[in-house]
């Protein structure tokens, strides 16, 4: 039913989000700080480290590429803070959506909201697509399994430094040079994934704690031998030759990617058995190992193959092979595979959480994003919604397209939470925050420069992007979610629905 237009500017009440807590359709309470660590951790290292590292350092920022993760990970510390009390004042499923709402208004958190679409969904396809890369190289030097290069690749690809798209062409075994179709490894992990998260996030929990663990060994494997053969003289000049300091910043924003995993710990507020502990607790853990472990392999990449003869496809199999060290490469792309898996899983574990809340509150239709599994207890429609979208591009865009979109839209989430928690922290002063940010506003200032400058050194073209995505967004806003969302109406009662916990 079409009602007036609302008031764009109306901040939700933290008293009405944590009041329906209590009524209407809910998720499991099943993780504890544990799972939502693994979580953080098996959204975090995926193909950002494992496939855009090779991108960064090549095109951008060579082995300083160390000092691009350390100047990332600085970024996401001043954002990881802001999630973590904001987080833990409202343990309620849709993350930076939900703050914004909040604290800066419906226009806002819709606006956000919107954007976390290119942070999960749109990571998700990335995410997809390099593990393609991997799946590829496993069967190809590990199997000896040819596939089709057809059916291998998206039918376009990017050009990074140009930022022009081009047909992509591959090889056949005749040597014949012709067009590639689309990516079908990629839509085929993708539909694995869905259906394992349409079952359930107890299970899906399992899962990925079983792909992180391999993971993290892998990742151990990737820094014990691989030290082994690193050359110092690699690190020789230090800087990218081309791009000199500016490559750091660069680099880093392009990698950003890499970080966009722990904050998907606060999507799952409805879901953590003691929210106000263990979401903060998740968060900060989840960002400290991941940062520690991304700055080893970028050092540990960039000291075994010198940064212009990296392999940008599948760098850290390519630069184990080129040593010879052909057993270590199968056993390193199994785990990066599993890697990649948990990162796909817990980006496509996030976004219909996120459309379920904006859903709720009557910014999309209810009945399709807020319908809860009555048998699973999962958002299951929304869920297959989102894996049709990631498989479609994952099929059909580059890597190098998506990865620059996603890291624009995540810097821009970052900015908002970061000013979230300091409009918060003055105009309502009051509410109990069991994690609070320390010296603030210094932090939250911090964080709105850093991450606001990474966009910058984005350059033009990502900005026009995000703002053709928003600009859709906003279409949709007027047309339907503003004569539809819910606050300020008034509703008819619930009726209670008992969930296991």
């Amino acid at each position: 039913m079409r009602h007036q237009p609302s008031n764009m500017f109306a901040r939700k009440p933290i008293a009405t989000l944590l009041a329906e807590m209590s009524g209407g359709e809910r998720l499991h309470r099943v993780l504890g700080p544990v799972a939502l660590t693994s979580l953080g951790v098996g959204a975090t290292i995926g193909a950002g480290i494992y496939v855009l590292t090779g991108a960064a350092a090549h095109n951008f920022a060579g082995p300083s590429i160390m000092l691009s993760f350390l100047l990332a990970g600085i970024g996401c510390g001043f954002a990881a803070l802001c999630y973590s009390e904001l987080a833990s004042m409202v343990p309620v499923a849709g993350s930076a959506y939900t703050y914004a709402y909040a604290t800066l208004g419906e226009l806002v958190a819709w606006i956000i909201g919107w954007d976390l679409v290119l942070e999960y969904a749109i990571g998700s396809a990335a995410v997809a697509n390099g593990w393609s890369n991997y799946f590829v190289e496993f069967t190809r030097h590990m199997l000896h399994i040819q596939i089709d290069p057809r059916l291998l690749s998206p039918p376009w690809d990017y050009d990074l430094k140009t930022g022009q798209f081009f047909f992509n062409t591959v090889t056949l075994a005749s040597g014949d040079a012709v067009n590639a179709w689309l990516n079908l490894p990629a839509i085929g992990i993708v539909a694995i994934i869905t259906a394992v998260l349409v079952v359930g996030v107890r299970e899906s929990a399992g899962f990925n704690a079983a792909m992180v663990l391999l993971n993290i060994g892998v990742i151990l494997t990737i820094i014990g031998v691989g030290a082994v053969y690193v050359d110092p003289s690699n690190w020789r000049p230090f800087l990218h030759e081309e791009k000199g300091w500016t490559g750091v910043a660069e680099g880093a924003a392009r990698i950003f990617f890499a970080y966009i995993g722990f904050d998907s710990i606060s999507t799952h507020a409805e879901e953590a058995r003691n929210p106000q502990r263990d979401l903060a607790i998740g968060i900060m853990c989840s960002l400290l190992i991941c940062s520690t472990l991304y700055i080893a392999v970028a050092a540990i990449l960039t000291g075994m193959v010198s940064y212009r003869s990296i392999d940008v496809a599948a760098p850290l199999a390519a630069a184990f092979r080129q040593k010879g060290l052909t057993f270590a490469t199968g056993l390193i792309t199994m785990g990066i595979l599993a890697g990649l898996t948990s990162s796909l899983l817990v980006g496509n574990l996030s976004q219909p959480r996120i459309l379920m809340a904006m859903a709720r509150d009557g910014m999309l239709p209810e009945g399709f994003f807020a319908a809860v599994h009555p048998r699973f207890k999962t958002p299951w429609k929304s869920t297959m919604l989102v894996g049709l979208v990631v498989a479609l591009g994952a099929a059909f865009v580059p890597l190098n397209f998506l990865a620059d979109l996603v890291s624009v839209g995540t810097l821009f989430a970052f900015v908002i939470v970061c000013a979230a928690v300091w409009v918060l922290r003055y105009k309502n002063p009051e509410i109990h925050r069991p994690f609070r940010v320390p010296a603030l506003p210094l932090i939250a200032a911090m964080g709105i420069l850093v991450n606001g400058g990474l966009m910058f050194s984005l350059g033009r073209d990502n900005w026009i992007r995000l703002i053709v995505w928003l600009s859709i967004g906003l279409v949709i806003y007027f047309a339907y979610s503003r004569y539809h969302t819910k606050l300020g109406r008034p509703q008819l009662p619930q009726e209670d629905v008992q969930i296991e916990v």
